[in-house]
């Protein structure tokens, strides 16, 4: 990534994880036109989900130095 990116990714990863999740489907919003609708909406429900689970408590995020770590683990 690109400087501006890292950026954009740092505000966005200092962001509460439910702004974070509305972050998402906003972006998977605007990736509209992809080869395979089906994908964008099967996306755009499981960030749902994962959001709702969030708000209701049956879930916890991970701070970005965890994830990372996990990512790379891949």
């Amino acid at each position: 990534m690109n400087a501006h990116v890292d950026h954009i990714l740092d505000d966005a990863l200092g962001l509460p994880p439910d702004q974070r999740s509305a972050l998402i489907v906003a972006l998977l919003d605007s990736l509209e036109g992809s080869q395979d609708d089906s994908i964008t909406d099967a996306w755009r429900q499981e960030v749902r989900a994962r959001q709702a689970a969030l708000r209701a408590g049956t879930s916890q995020a991970l701070c970005w130095t965890e994830a990372r770590v996990r990512l790379s683990s891949l």
